[in-house]
């Protein structure tokens, strides 16, 4: 069996470490924002390049307190993508905004940024990028847009951490950056976790306020907050791992250029592709088969960990549907969603596993292009 992601081997290399820094936490007494969640908003800063970071208990929060901090809410527009993981939009509609769908690069599976202009209107107030798969947006095209129509930009980082466009981390271009820590992210806690980034003091001081129950002060609440808290523990716990995250995503690009070389003679199997002057993270190794669903089938059977993400684009799910938005609308989307399949990715894999993965993933395309034939 070769899983889509172990976690346990990265644990074999920092669980002393791991181990250390939360029996620290469990003495000190201290369980809730901590010296470890200051400490971490500022090496946090300090590495992704922005002024602020807020630490908050999961990415979904991130996109939900970084649509609050801007005020956008009911009768607003937000211009995303229907190829993404639920919570994009989720927290689009828990404010009481309205998902607008662009249709994604059939190369990158990001935002086609050349077609945000068209999907503007006069209720459009933001436009929330999604670096998918670890692979960064067009974001020269997206801001572009954004400061021609004076739109607000919400990164979604959420698989994205350390990659960077033309030099500079994702999560540094818009308003405000929100990533999760989620245990199977690139830099995953051992639990829940997020985190937006921002360069405005403004926006750092009302997600501040917005995670403690709409308050700065104790007990003073200026309005209508969450409870999105990082705790003690997991903040520890990724102070520890962040020293590691660039080795960790520079081997997880090597690997990506190993899958690469091995499938090269494989016509059928569409290897990811990066946008020129682009750092891919690869959160997601993903490629592109014909008949993908037999294609998983034999995989799981062969014990190879490979993963659908995403099997059903957000706008033909039952959550949307009131949306009312033609599948027809989003071609490329929903093509993509029909042959993409992620294959194992972490940076402890060895060679012969992709070896090995490799093989089967052949094995399996050709018997399912046989048996598509008979």
């Amino acid at each position: 069996m070769i899983p889509i992601i172990n976690s346990k081997r990265q644990y074999e290399t920092i669980g002393p470490d791991v181990e250390k820094a939360v029996l620290e936490v469990l003495r000190s007494g201290s369980y809730i924002l901590g010296k470890n969640n200051q400490a971490l908003q500022e090496e946090l800063a300090k590495y992704i390049g922005v002024k602020h970071t807020v630490t908050l208990n999961s990415g979904t929060d991130a996109l939900h307190l970084a649509l609050r901090a801007l005020d956008i809410g009911k009768g607003d527009e937000v211009i995303t993508v229907a190829f993404t993981f639920v919570a994009t939009t989720e927290s689009v509609e828990i404010v009481g905004a309205t998902p607008v769908f662009v249709d994604i690069d059939k190369d990158t599976f990001n935002m086609n940024a050349k077609l945000i202009e068209e999907k503007i209107t006069p209720k459009t107030k933001a436009i929330m990028p999604v670096h998918l798969y670890g692979q960064p947006c067009d974001m020269d095209v997206i801001m572009d847009v954004a400061k021609r129509y004076n739109l607000h930009v919400i990164e979604d980082c959420c698989q994205a951490i350390g990659a960077e466009y033309k030099g500079k981390k994702v999560g540094t271009f818009g308003d405000i950056g929100c990533y999760s820590f989620y245990p199977t992210k690139n830099l995953g806690a051992m639990g829940d976790g997020g985190l937006v980034t921002t360069n405005s003091d403004y926006l750092k001081d009302r997600i501040v306020a917005l995670r403690n129950h709409g308050g700065a002060v104790r007990y003073h609440h200026d309005e209508i907050g969450v409870n999105s808290r990082l705790d003690e523990v997991q903040a520890a716990i990724l102070r520890v791992k962040l020293p590691y995250i660039d080795e960790w995503n520079k081997k997880r690009r090597e690997h990506a250029a190993f899958y690469n070389k091995l499938f090269a003679q494989y016509p059928d199997i569409e290897t990811p592709k990066e946008l020129d002057n682009t750092y891919c993270v690869y959160h997601q190794y993903t490629v592109k088969v014909p008949n993908r669903d037999e294609v998983h089938k034999l995989l799981q059977e062969a014990g190879i960990g490979a993963m659908i993400y995403y099997p059903i684009p957000l706008h033909m799910q039952k959550v949307h549907a009131h949306l009312n938005v033609p599948e027809n609308s989003l071609p490329v989307t929903v093509e993509n969603t029909k042959h993409v399949m992620s294959l194992p990715m972490f940076p402890e894999i060895t060679e012969e596993e992709q070896r090995t993965v490799v093989e089967e993933v052949v094995k399996a395309v050709e018997k399912a292009k046989s048996a598509a034939c008979c």
